[in-house]
């Protein structure tokens, strides 16, 4: 593992500061995708410091906690790295996965720039699935007061990040992409 004192201080900091939190959006979330991440850089032959920091620091300061702010995220992770005297490339990478990394709504595309960009995206998608995924979205919509289920407001596709943005769907509506629910379904 290279430079394991920044690794090592980043993962500290970021379980400190995100240790209970409530929205899903938590430190066992964190090491999670970083685990996986790091498993999956392995075996793919990415740059696996780049990567652990990514992984680590990509929800350092997620746009849904930051009035949508979506240049939050590497502006506080830019800071950090900048405090570690972390080389500029390094930062820049793991920053522009950052920026690129976040779903965007359902119909979206959100394409990663590089090798390591993608082993984030994939690891944090992999943590999206399943039960714990599940219980994420629940804990975020809750978080949030959204509705777990109304029939009248049926899923959509969003056009843009822009219009996921703003979307104030059920909770249910998250994981129904092509739906063509109803009342009764």
């Amino acid at each position: 593992m290279p430079h394991p004192d920044i690794i090592t201080a980043t993962a500290d900091h970021l379980r400190q500061k995100f240790e209970g939190e409530g929205s899903g959006h938590d430190w066992w979330h964190i090491y999670r995708v970083w685990k996986t991440a790091t498993r999956i850089g392995e075996e793919e032959g990415a740059d696996t410091f780049v990567v652990q920091l990514a992984a680590l620091l990509h929800d350092i300061a997620d746009w849904k906690f930051h009035d949508g702010d979506d240049d939050a995220g590497p502006r506080q992770a830019r800071l950090w790295l900048e405090g570690l005297e972390v080389a500029e490339p390094v930062i820049h990478h793991v920053c522009t996965i950052i920026k690129e990394l976040s779903f965007k709504g359902a119909g979206v595309p959100t394409p990663m720039s590089s090798l390591e960009g993608r082993v984030v995206q994939d690891a944090d998608r992999l943590d999206a699935i399943g039960a714990i995924g599940i219980a994420r979205a629940f804990a975020y919509g809750g978080h949030k007061n959204r509705a777990l289920y109304d029939p009248d407001m049926p899923p959509t596709l969003h056009e843009s990040f822009a219009s996921y943005k703003s979307s104030q769907g059920t909770t249910v509506n998250h994981f129904t992409k092509n739906c063509s629910c109803s009342k009764t379904a």
